[in-house]
Parts: structure tokens; sequence; C-alpha cells
């Protein structure tokens, strides 16, 4: 069958069609055609996202975006550099540029970025965290948590003063974690935090998956791809500003020679596929999850239309064309 539904709204992307938003030597060009080709996978409005780096680097990976000027970019999420040092909960963020959160070097970057940082995960545990938070939250920037290995005590900490989402929740935290109280556990039972789910079958296994959107609930989950140049690409070596990575046949982009993943090869209509796989929920809950969710959480409405195939019998979604202006359908109900 056939059916209309809103564009995908992608929270987290730091890359796509072999460009790296963190490179700043990267083209306004450039990013203009991955982001038109993001496009035909269904995604019509994003947050590029800047990971840990110093302002210099920020400073100049914002004015290539800024002079870029597409219609698909909706803001900046910045991730880190106010995060856990720890390995582990860093992920494939550089040690080196880790820094604690100070309200005057979020001021520089939203400068460099001329007020369009709508998003900044940071690690609750940081010197200055809290304030931090606060001061975003009173300035209209939402606060995710994420690549953290904060306490209960912390988290909650966090959660009051008005962090709102868990960033790729399951992911960005220790490989080992205590069974209970754990991070996983806590953001999970906020029931005023959302929680972003990379569903590409590497981050989360089927199962956590399915326990996670269950937990959270329909309303309460965004899908993010957490793309890097990878995305669209056939297997290979690829970077994430600094950082060395691979896409490996099997479409798992780890850094080389670790069992770290760094970001993903992910696309949005693959996520809405799997997460029906995965979780059993329907096709219209899993298309909410990628468009008019994620826009609501950060104060937007998505834009153009998807026009896509669904196959009951397989459970896959075939992208069929994409409008990326105009008012955006309410749902997938649309049949045809």
């Amino acid at each position: 069958m056939t059916f209309d539904c809103p564009g995908f709204f992608d929270l987290q992307v730091n890359g796509f069609a072999g460009v790296d938003f963190n490179d700043p030597a990267a083209s306004p060009d450039g990013i203009a055609r991955a982001l038109d080709a993001m496009q035909s996978t269904g995604v019509t409005r994003c947050l590029p996202t800047f990971i840990t780096s110093p302002l210099d680097e920020f400073t100049g990976c914002a004015k290539v975006l800024l002079r870029c000027g597409h219609p698909a970019i909706a803001g900046v999420h910045m991730e880190g550099p106010y995060i856990s040092p720890e390995d582990g909960p860093r992920g494939a963020h550089r040690r080196a540029h880790v820094v604690p959160g100070t309200i005057e070097d979020f001021r520089r970057r939203q400068e460099a970025c001329e007020g369009l940082i709508k998003l900044v995960t940071l690690a609750p545990e940081i010197a200055g965290a809290i304030p931090l938070i606060e001061h975003l939250v009173g300035s209209g920037v939402r606060v995710a948590i994420g690549h953290s290995a904060a306490s209960t005590d912390q988290i909650a900490d966090a959660v009051k003063a008005g962090a709102t989402l868990a960033t790729h929740l399951g992911n960005g935290c220790a490989q080992m974690l205590p069974r209970h109280p754990n991070a996983i556990w806590e953001l999970l039972a906020a029931d005023s935090v959302h929680a972003s789910l990379i569903v590409d079958g590497h981050h989360l296994p089927a199962a956590t998956v399915k326990a996670m959107v269950r937990a959270k609930g329909q309303d309460r989950t965004i899908l993010v791809t957490d793309a890097i140049a990878a995305a669209g690409c056939p297997p290979g070596p690829f970077r994430l500003g600094e950082v060395d990575c691979v896409l490996g046949d099997d479409g798992r982009v780890s850094l080389p020679g670790t069992p770290y993943l760094a970001g993903s090869a992910l696309t949005m209509d693959k996520a809405v596929q799997n997460t029906v796989r995965f979780s059993g929920v329907s096709l219209e809950d899993a298309v909410a999850m990628a468009s008019t969710i994620p826009a609501r959480f950060i104060g937007e409405t998505p834009v153009g239309t998807v026009t896509a195939a669904w196959s009951v019998e397989r459970l896959e979604l075939r992208i069929l064309s994409v409008r990326g202006d105009g008012a955006a359908p309410e749902s997938a109900k649309a049949l045809k």
C-alpha cells in the first residue's frame, strides 16, 4: 500500500552522503548536496549536529553551515563539549576537548551559530552542569542528557533543572552498569523526559528497542539517525571531525580497532521500518516518532510530504517521493 505522511525531522545528524558537518573545510555547496540527498530518505528538516570540539573549530563549522542556508536546517544540535571525559560514556568524542559547562562558553558558541543552537546534549555530573541547564532552558534551548556517567541523583537534578530529552538512550554510557539503579532506568522512568533512539540494529538490540518504546510510550519516543558522512555511502573509511571511523560491510560504524560505535550510517526511512519490526508498533506510530513528535519537541512543525510504499508482508518501507515544502499531512493515516 502507499500512503502520505509528514516530512521526517531528524534531531541528530552529523553528516550524510560523504559530507561531514563537523569538518570546517566542508563547503556550503557540499552540505547542501548532503541535505538534498537526505531528503530522498524522507527527511525534510533536521538539526545538523556538532560534536565536541574546540571553539575555533566549532566556529568554522558554524560559518559553513550558516553560509549554506538550506531550508532543511531547523537549527543546530550541540552534542558536547560538556560531557563525560571517561572512556565509554564519552564515545567517539575527543577527550582533549571535553570541558566543564559554563554559560560564557555556550554564549560564544551560540554567537558563532547566530542563535541557531536549539538543542544541547550534556552530562549532568560535569562541573557547572546545573546552572548551565537552567540558563539554556531559560533562553529557549532544549537540554538533553547524554554521554554521561551520572548518578541517579545527578540525573534527577538535571531533570528538575529542565532537561527533557535522553540523547540516544542506551548508548553514550558505560559498557557495564549496575543492574539497578542506573541511568537507563532513571531516564526511562522520568515522565517529563523524551528518549531518542538509534534504531539501526547495531546501537540497540531489538528487544531493548521494544522495551524502551513500551516504557516511554509513542508520544515520548523520538527516532534519530545520528548519521555521519558514511550514511548513503558504500563501506569504507570516513571521518567525524578529526576522528577516524570505518563503515563495515554489516552497516556498523565504529572507531577502528575498538568496540566503540561512532555515529551510524542509518537513514530515517530504515529507522521507521526497523522500529515497526523491532517493537511491533503501528506504522503510523513509528512515522510520528520520526516526524511530528521530534518536531513538536523542538518547537517546530513538520514540513512537506513523504509519499511511501509499505509492504505489510515484509515490513519494508520504500520512499517514492518527497515534497520538501508546504504544509505536511497530520499523520500516516492517508492510505491510498
